[in-house]
């Protein structure tokens, strides 16, 4: 997931938080406070995800056979075509 991609989530998110909490206590301040935890919370698991990504790949070892674990039997036909269109455009 691409960083902006995420910080729009984030803010979406703890947007709707605030809205709800706001619905359900009355208050702002405590709308806002339930936000900033949201935020908090979602930048936490954030930073976990990436670093859980970060150690998964380098605990692999340098021997691993990349070849070997992304190869997956050629399709034929249009679903071929497609997935083959699909992984050239997708952005590494």
């Amino acid at each position: 997931m691409y960083f902006p991609q995420f910080l729009v989530g984030m803010f979406a998110t703890s947007f709707i938080v605030a809205i709800w909490a706001a619905m359900e206590t009355g208050s702002v301040w405590k709308a806002l406070g339930w936000a900033v935890v949201a935020l908090i919370v979602l930048q936490v698991g954030y930073i976990g995800l990436v670093l859980g990504l970060a150690y998964g790949r380098g605990s692999k070892g340098a021997e691993a056979d990349l070849a070997a674990a992304n190869s997956m039997p050629a399709l034929r036909g249009e679903l071929g075509k497609f997935l083959q269109r699909w992984n050239r455009a997708r952005p590494r």
